[in-house]
C-alpha cells in the first residue's frame, strides 16, 4: 500500500508539472521569443494605413469591385474568406459539383476581364487554395486582370503591369514556389496612385 501512494504521489507531481511546463511556461517562452525575434509576424502581419488596420498580408480578403484585383476563390466559411473557417471544399478532382463550380468561375473571369472564349484561364484564378484563405495571386492571373483594372481606375494599362511587377514577390528561398503578387499591398498601392 505504500508503494502504491508513493507511486501516485509521484505521477501527480510529474503531471501537475508537465501541465505547468508544456500549459504555462513553454507557451510564454515561445510567446516571448515571437514577440522578440518576429514581432511583426507573431501579431498577425497587420496592414495599418491612416492609423487603422485594413487588413492582414497573410490573409486574403474578397475583392469585387472592377477597379482592385481579385483574389483567389475562397472556400473558407460559407460565404468565404472568412478567416474562423479556414480550410478547402475537400472536393476531389472528379467531383461534378467541383468540375462545375470550376467551370463557372472559367466562364465568370473571361468575361469580367474581356478575355476571348477560349482564352487559357491560370488555375489560382478559378480554383481555392488550401486554407482558402491564400493572399497572393500568380503573376500570370495578375497580368490577365491588369486590362480591367487599368480601364476601371482610368489609368493606362503600363502603370498598372509596372504595379504588378513591383509587387511580384519572388519564390520563398529561391525554389519554393511560384512568383506571386500580394493582392491586398497591390490594390492599396493602386489606391495610393492619384
Amino acid at each position: 500500500m505504500r508503494n502504491l501512494i508513493a507511486e501516485l504521489y509521484t505521477s501527480l507531481v510529474a503531471v501537475f508539472a508537465l501541465a505547468v511546463l508544456v500549459s504555462g511556461i513553454y507557451p510564454v517562452v515561445v510567446w516571448g521569443l515571437a514577440q522578440l525575434l518576429f514581432p511583426i509576424q507573431a501579431n498577425g502581419s497587420l496592414i495599418v494605413q491612416d492609423g487603422k488596420v485594413v487588413g492582414s498580408e497573410r490573409i486574403a480578403q474578397n475583392f469585387t469591385q472592377p477597379q482592385y484585383f481579385h483574389p483567389r476563390p475562397s472556400a473558407a466559411g460559407a460565404t468565404g474568406y472568412d478567416g474562423a473557417s479556414s480550410g478547402g471544399s475537400n472536393l476531389g478532382p472528379t467531383s461534378k459539383k467541383l468540375i462545375d463550380s470550376v467551370k463557372e468561375r472559367i466562364d465568370s473571369y473571361r468575361a469580367e476581364n474581356g478575355l476571348p472564349p477560349t482564352a487559357p484561364v491560370p488555375a489560382d484564378a478559378v480554383t481555392a487554395s488550401g486554407s482558402g484563405l491564400d493572399p497572393h495571386i500568380s503573376v500570370p492571373n495578375a497580368l490577365m486582370q491588369a486590362k480591367r483594372v487599368a480601364r476601371a481606375r482610368g489609368l493606362g494599362e503600363h502603370v498598372v503591369r509596372e504595379r504588378i511587377k513591383a509587387h511580384t514577390e519572388s519564390p520563398d528561398l529561391g525554389i519554393l514556389g511560384i512568383e506571386r503578387v500580394n493582392v491586398l499591398k497591390l490594390n492599396i498601392a493602386l489606391d495610393g496612385k492619384p
